[in-house]
């Protein structure tokens, strides 16, 4: 892999993380047009991903560090310091349970299915281009049904378990955390703006859990220039990535989610048309 291909890598990843399009399903069509998948070795791409996911948690961590930083002092002295039952608790110590509730799913299922998803079934462009279409309809039917009412503070521990499996959800290729997690909000009567915040909260433990692990198993697989290219494109999404995040969050304040659907149909149309006529390798 070149420095200008983790570049375009690393970008992908920042732009795609937090739209609510698919980071995984952009990444592999990505990685097959550039021939940088190994058939033999699909681990490999797998590793990769979730390594420059950091550059995406370096993102959250920073456009949300206030927030994030309050949520670990309020939770650390409502439940360690003072031990306030939960009712009497403040609303940032709160939102840490709802947080490590919510992170729960996510935690099982990956653990449970985790050769199925560092396999090849899940870099099937079949798969992906399947998943973009679905995911896509469900959230143009969570936009048709949505109150759009609820906010950070309405959030309750039931919401919390709901938005955390529809993040599970977020393993299958093609999917897209922000998207699943988007989608349960808007159902569960959130505000667009209400649903992408919570979702980029709770995708902290998430991305830092199998980024980490990732980044254990991958050092088999990375020499000196493997190294490099895995930090510029590390580096490259987390810039790609902070700016996403300001994007999306002012962009829901005013508009609906429509343009992504119309995105997702279209580029899992076009990737489904593309392998069946075997102008890409499935």
């Amino acid at each position: 892999m070149s420095i200008i291909e983790a570049i375009i890598l690393g970008i992908i990843q920042g732009l795609t993380e937090f739209l609510p399009i698919s980071s995984t399903g952009h990444l592999t069509v990505a990685g097959k047009l550039m021939g940088l998948i190994s058939e033999e070795h699909p681990e490999q791409w797998t590793s990769f991903i979730a390594v420059i996911q950091l550059g995406t948690l370096l993102a959250i961590l920073i456009y949300f560090w206030n927030d994030l930083w309050k949520i670990t002092i309020d939770f650390f002295n409502d439940n360690l310091l003072k031990r306030k039952s939960f009712s009497n608790q403040t609303a940032n110590s709160k939102m840490g349970w709802y947080i490590i509730i919510g992170s729960i799913p996510v935690v099982i299922i990956g653990l449970g299915f985790k050769d199925i998803i560092e396999g090849a079934l899940t870099k099937n462009l079949y798969v992906i281009g399947s998943s973009l279409i679905v995911l896509g309809i469900i959230l143009a039917f969570a936009e048709k049904i949505g109150k759009f009412k609820k906010e950070l503070k309405d959030i309750k521990w039931y919401d919390a378990v709901i938005v955390g499996f529809a993040q599970s959800l977020a393993l299958i290729p093609g999917s897209s955390r922000s998207g699943t997690t988007l989608t349960a909000g808007i159902f569960l009567g959130f505000k667009r703006e209400t649903a992408a915040r919570f979702s980029f909260l709770l995708s902290v433990p998430a991305i830092l859990g199998s980024g980490l692990l990732q980044l254990y198993e991958a050092l088999e697989y990375i020499d000196s220039s493997g190294i490099i290219t895995l930090t510029v494109a590390t580096i490259a999404s987390a810039i790609s990535g902070y700016l996403t995040i300001g994007f999306l969050l002012k962009f829901l304040k005013s508009n609906s989610t429509i343009v992504f659907v119309i995105y997702r149909i279209a580029i899992g149309a076009a990737i489904i048309f593309m392998v069946y006529n075997g102008l890409i390798n499935p």
